[in-house]
C-alpha cells in the first residue's frame, strides 16, 4: 500500500476537550506521522503522514474524536508525500 498524506481541518467543539492529545495517541497507535494544532477558529488541523489504510484509519476517528468531543465536519485535503516526520506532534 503506498504512502499517503492529508491535512484535516476539524470543526465542531473540538477544542477543550483533549483533542489534540487524543489525536496524537490515536496516530502513534496507527503508525502516522505528523502534527496536530488548534486554529484560532475553534477547529483543529492536522496533517497525516503514512500507509493509505492507516492514514484513513485515523481520518475515519477524527469523525468522532474522543468522548467530550462534538464534530460536526471533517474537510480533508491530500496533498503530495514527503515524508518529513518521524513522529505524530502537538504544535502550537
Amino acid at each position: 500500500m503506498d504512502n499517503i498524506r492529508a491535512r484535516l481541518v476539524i470543526e465542531g467543539r473540538v477544542q477543550g476537550v483533549w483533542f489534540r492529545d487524543s489525536t496524537r495517541s490515536e496516530a502513534l497507535a496507527l503508525g502516522v506521522s505528523g502534527w496536530v494544532r488548534n486554529r484560532r477558529d475553534g477547529s483543529v488541523e492536522a496533517i497525516a503522514e503514512g500507509p493509505e489504510d492507516q492514514v484513513k484509519k485515523l481520518v475515519s476517528w477524527c469523525q468522532q474524536g474522543p468522548p467530550r468531543a462534538k464534530v460536526l465536519r471533517v474537510h480533508e485535503t491530500r496533498e503530495e508525500w514527503k515524508g518529513e516526520f518521524d513522529s505524530f506532534d502537538i504544535v502550537f
